[in-house]
């Protein structure tokens, strides 16, 4: 239809359960306005839209940022741990401590 766009809308929960909503909005329609009409926050009532942490494709997204055809909305989860201190722990559990100097 003319004046109208397709966008998707994804989320997983923390258990795994999958939010993936296909909406076709007005091409003027923002981030937020396809989080409305997707139903998502009739779905998940504890989340606010101003709070989410948003992507389109994982780049950082704004609830006012514009659409496009086809774009892809992510709606992220907040991180349990830092990325860097997650390597970290890795890293220092595969590390052999036979092999890593000691201090003298």
């Amino acid at each position: 239809m003319h004046g109208e766009i397709r966008v998707n809308v994804v989320y997983v929960a923390e258990d795994g359960t999958l939010f993936n909503m296909n909406v076709a909005v007005n091409q003027t329609a923002s981030v937020r306005d396809a989080i409305l009409t997707s139903g998502f926050l009739n779905q998940y009532p504890h989340l606010s839209i101003e709070t989410l942490r948003l992507g389109i494709y994982s780049l950082r997204a704004s609830p006012d940022d514009r659409l496009h055809d086809n774009d892809r909305i992510e709606i992220y989860r907040p991180l349990l741990i830092d990325p860097m201190a997650r390597r970290r722990k890795v890293v220092d559990e595969k590390r052999d401590p036979a092999k890593w100097r000691r201090e003298r």
